[in-house]
């Protein structure tokens, strides 16, 4: 086996200030040239995958608020994350693959500890990087990659000004497990429960209030929303829900009903039409789950890199900006987001190497089709990783992995072997391997693949 570095891994602080007190600039609503500049909302839904996204063809669950998304918007067929719940949420962050922050595995820092911690020096986060220029940056949700009563400064550090955050079970704290009914919230340095409460309302109220006390600021809103994690209960709307696909479903309903909420404090607050709304999800839904796409049931592929655990929805929305009603077939990862985001701030970024994100901001904008991605990737099916008297131990570093383009998909071993090749365009539910199919497509992309 091969240590995991002891962890001090990190989405980082770039912010050089001389002293703690010197006050960040204010980002202006407006371009010298006059032009309004753009808000960024980034929903990120846990444990969901398309089966039960109606836009993208599920039934037996309706989802109006995203499915209006997709119709003023574009609904991206090809967008990758990693198969586990951390390593997607460090992905996103560093704008880097497991690989190289060293999340291959899911690790539920405040529950299992094991040494995981911010480093500030070792990976930046890019929404420090936004911070930096005076755009007023706001998180609310689920974070569980790190222990707030270790580090109660790692959502500064991440690059948040304000935070309203689930804690994450806290080891040797058993109120902290709840992030549904009598959430525990880690705010403004504090953590308690919030007796009587529902914890997606506490965290979509925040920024509702955030998006208020700042709409005449620019504005970078993070909402990793705890839904439709499991323990599966049921929801203020639908109480009476009892089974466990009739709590899942109204879970999802309420996902639904917070991303309308969302939107619609956006467009009270007369900001709709210059805030980019993102919406995606961290994975697949749990495998307990199956849900149904144009008749077909679809289990939940949490933990497994087959499509309906890492090809997750992903719906991007914002009137004038992003073309309307459009499905695309472009390319993109959990990798690309911080530098498209940091593209449609105007802030100027490079891009590191190969294995690190890319910007498809011209494709939102309407101005290129393709993204400049010939491949996307994920990796880590099933979590092998357990805690030693020595730190985080992983079964495999290099982790099994796959990538794929428009048309082709190959797995990997963790011995870094070709294992098997999947045409998905016409076989999107994976029944076929073409890895020793006597064909010059099939061999050119395992050759391709393997070059990467």
């Amino acid at each position: 086996m091969i240590r995991l570095f002891q962890a001090s891994i990190v989405f980082a602080a770039l912010i050089a200030l001389s002293t703690a007190a010197q006050a960040q600039p204010v980002a202006e609503t407006q371009s010298e040239s006059g032009e309004e500049k753009l808000n960024v909302l980034f929903i990120m839904a846990d444990d969901l995958g398309k089966e039960w996204i109606s836009c993208y063809g599920a039934e037996g669950i309706e989802t109006p608020a995203i499915d209006s998304l997709a119709q003023t918007g574009m609904r991206f067929d090809n967008f990758y994350v990693m198969p586990q719940c951390t390593p997607t949420r460090l992905s996103l962050l560093t704008c880097t693959y497991p690989f190289r922050h060293g999340w291959v595995n899911h690790w539920d820092v405040p529950r299992w500890g094991g040494g995981c911690s911010f480093d500030p020096e070792m990976n930046r986060s890019f929404p420090a990087e936004i911070r930096e220029t005076g755009i007023a940056t706001a998180a609310a949700g689920k974070w569980q990659i790190d222990d707030f009563r270790q580090e109660p400064e790692a959502m500064n550090q991440a690059g948040f000004d304000e935070y309203c955050m689930w804690t994450g079970y806290e080891a040797g704290n058993p109120p902290s497990g709840e992030r549904y009914a009598d959430p525990y919230v880690y705010s403004a340095g504090e953590s308690g429960t919030r007796a009587g409460e529902f914890g997606p309302d506490v965290y979509s109220d925040f920024l509702v209030d955030f998006i208020g006390r700042n709409k005449d600021k620019q504005m970078f809103l993070y909402f990793p929303m705890a839904l439709p994690h499991g323990p599966l209960v049921p929801t203020p709307d639908e109480p009476d829900a009892e089974d466990k696909m009739d709590k899942h479903r109204a879970m999802v309903r309420y996902v639904d009903k917070l991303v309308g909420k969302l939107v619609g404090a956006l467009e009270e607050n007369g900001i709709r039409e210059r805030t980019v709304v993102i919406f995606t999800t961290d994975n697949g839904t749990g495998r307990g789950l199956t849900g149904t796409i144009q008749g077909r049931p679809v289990r939940g592929g949490k933990a497994q890199t087959t499509e309906n655990g890492i090809c997750v929805p992903f719906v991007v929305s914002c009137p004038g900006v992003v073309p309307e009603g459009v499905e695309s077939k472009a390319l993109a990862d959990i990798t690309d987001i911080g530098p498209t985001c940091l593209d449609l701030f105007g802030i100027a970024q490079e891009r590191e190497d190969q294995f690190s994100g890319n910007s498809f901001a011209d494709v939102l904008r309407g101005n290129s089709v393709a993204s400049e991605r010939s491949w996307i990737f994920a990796m880590g099916g099933g979590n092998n990783a357990r805690l030693t008297d020595a730190g985080v131990e992983n079964q495999f570093w290099y982790r099994d992995r796959v990538i794929r383009n428009e048309r082709f998909k190959l797995y990997i071993t963790a011995d870094g072997q070709p294992e098997k090749l999947i045409d998905v365009e016409s076989d999107p539910f994976e029944k076929t391997d073409l890895l020793q199919a006597d064909d010059e497509q099939c061999r050119a992309a395992v050759t391709f693949f393997m070059s990467v």
